[in-house]
């Protein structure tokens, strides 16, 4: 049995910029997913994203595999892409089985009712692969219960409503197969240096989940309508084992919430410094969780913790309570004094509210000073689909509520124009730039990297300056 898995490339503009210039990431899902398929069958990884000309680049690998299955993942900003992808599968050869899970399969999966797409997989794909392989070559139908469903099946909008299974036990989820893909394209702009010098600000870097689910409930967020409030959590025997694995030398942790049991992460990072281990790191926590636990940062610091992504998102209490942080602006300024003071870098992430007036726009540019030196980065705050936030404002969308779901594009109607919200949203990024820890603490890098940096970053901010005209065919058609 042959299986290609695909990863979709993104259609706009800003969201494939940031791709291209700062940060592309090895598709984790899909090796793990590989990691489910049988030994003696055959599965292959297809990156659309590395791809100049993607369409073409799936029609050729469909021609060379010939495969009995293509499976896609896909978040919601892919549905279009996935469907149309799904079509030219049927229409090259109408006996392959088509197969799509992902986030937006898991929640929303009448999406996917159509007629080019056989089976939609919710939840954790690697475990449910190994039942679909076993049931391809049984010759067995090959939807089952809540976990693979078929449009055909006459129950399947029951089945559809209900909520997503259960994920299954950590150690059941298969080890990625991270030989599937070329590795050599996968890379995050690394902008910390504590001896002052950078070999390149582009690494190779390598993904890896220690963790699946988060305790909090924010109201923009998608986990807890994925995880049902649940944390699962490898053991950090096994996370050290993994890491120890990986050739790359950066490791970018892609945990919903890696720092929630202090005990079990603290002990990852003493195997990590008792093993010998050194790499560069990168993951996300909560401002209250820095402040909690300081002695735990500190000793990830010592094990090579580099840079943390923080969900900061304001420095207002009336909009933490509106995004229910369960945090405070108190808390959110420890955080950032405790990391400068520990040597960690800070990534802040901000929420930009569509309601923003011009004045909010300026108090928000000051809070850019406040944090600096840090990466600083801003998302238009979104309904993610499936949500109850979704749903309560599916009245209210100004555009396709999929496609432009990327965190730049805003699917609700803002207080501003959109092209002054825009010119205010593209100002905030270009000022971010400026406060950017290698600019700020003069770090030494190639010259190459100086010019691939401000072309990439110039290219990108201009493109978000300009993401008004992406709605004007929007409103046109």
């Amino acid at each position: 049995m042959k299986v290609l898995l695909v990863k979709p490339y993104p259609e706009l503009r800003a969201p494939k910029l940031l791709q291209e210039k700062f940060i592309h990431l090895e598709p984790l899902e899909l090796e793990i997913v590989a990691g489910g398929v049988p030994p003696e069958d055959e599965p292959f990884i297809l990156d659309l994203g590395l791809e100049k000309n993607p369409v073409e680049a799936f029609r050729n690998a469909l021609t060379r595999i010939s495969p009995d299955m293509v499976g896609f993942t896909a978040y919601s900003t892919n549905v279009g892409v996935v469907k149309n992808l799904a079509k030219t599968v049927k229409d090259h050869d109408g006996g392959i089985i088509t197969v799509v899970g992902g986030v937006h399969a898991t929640l929303l999966p009448k999406d996917y009712a159509v007629d080019q797409i056989d089976i939609i997989v919710r939840g954790e794909g690697g475990v449910v692969m190994r039942e679909l392989a076993r049931r391809f070559k049984n010759r067995e139908p090959l939807h089952y219960d809540n976990y693979a469903l078929s449009p055909k099946d006459p129950g399947f909008h029951e089945i559809a409503e209900l909520q997503p299974p259960a994920y299954p036990p950590a150690e059941e989820i298969p080890r990625p197969r991270r030989d599937l893909v070329r590795r050599s394209g996968y890379f995050c702009v690394w902008t910390t240096a504590p001896d002052g010098k950078l070999d390149t600000m582009f690494p190779q870097v390598a993904s890896l989940r220690t963790s699946i689910g988060c305790a909090f409930s924010c109201s923009f967020c998608v986990i807890p309508h994925l995880m049902h409030g649940k944390y699962l959590q490898r053991s950090p025997e096994d996370v050290v084992d993994e890491i120890g694995g990986l050739d790359e030398g950066h490791v970018y942790f892609v945990d919903d919430e890696m720092f929630l049991n202090p005990s079990r992460i603290k002990r990852i990072a003493e195997l990590l410094i008792e093993r010998g281990i050194k790499k560069k790191y990168i993951s996300w926590t909560r401002s209250d969780t820095i402040v909690k636990h300081p002695d735990v940062f500190g000793l990830w610091k010592k094990a090579g913790l580099d840079l943390l992504y923080v969900g900061i998102e304001s420095m207002e209490k009336s909009r933490l309570d509106e995004y229910s942080k369960k945090t405070d602006v108190e808390t959110n300024r420890k955080a950032v004094a405790l990391l400068k003071e520990l040597g960690i870098a800070l990534h802040a992430a901000f929420i930009v509210h569509p309601d923003f007036t011009v004045e909010d726009f300026r108090r928000l540019e000051k809070e850019i000073e406040y944090v600096r030196p840090a990466e600083v980065a801003f998302t238009v705050l979104s309904p993610s689909p499936g949500t109850k936030f979704w749903y309560d404002n599916r009245e209210r969308f100004i555009c396709d509520p999929y496609k432009f779901y990327d965190c730049m594009h805003s699917v609700l109607p803002t207080r501003l124009p959109i092209k002054l919200f825009y010119q205010h949203f593209g100002r905030l990024n270009s000022l971010a730039m400026r406060s950017n820890p290698l600019r700020v603490n003069k770090v030494k890098v190639p010259f190459k990297d100086i010019v691939r940096a401000i072309s990439g970053g110039t290219k990108y901010v201009f493109s978000l300056y300009n993401i008004y005209k992406d709605y004007l065919p929007e409103k046109n058609g």
